[in-house]
C-alpha cells in the first residue's frame, strides 16, 4: 500500500501522525510530512487507513500499488 500526501491542503491537524507516526511526521509548525516516499511499512495498513479516514481536510490519498 502506498499513500499520497497533499500537502497544499494539509491543515495541520496532525491525526496523521497520531494513528501512523511510521509514515507521517509534523515539520516545525505543525503540517504533515510522508516518510518513506509514501510506502506504507508492513503490517500498518490498518494505522494508515485510520489516518486517511480521520483526516478531516482529506489530504491523504491512497495509491494502490
Amino acid at each position: 500500500m502506498k499513500v499520497r500526501l497533499e500537502s497544499a491542503t494539509c491543515e495541520g491537524f496532525g491525526t496523521c501522525a497520531n494513528h501512523a507516526p511510521n509514515l507521517f511526521e509534523l515539520d516545525e509548525w505543525g503540517y504533515a510530512i510522508l516518510k518513506n516516499d509514501g510506502q506504507v511499512p508492513a503490517g500498518e495498513e490498518g494505522l494508515a487507513k485510520r489516518a486517511i479516514i480521520d483526516c478531516p481536510v482529506h489530504a491523504i490519498i491512497t495509491t494502490e500499488e
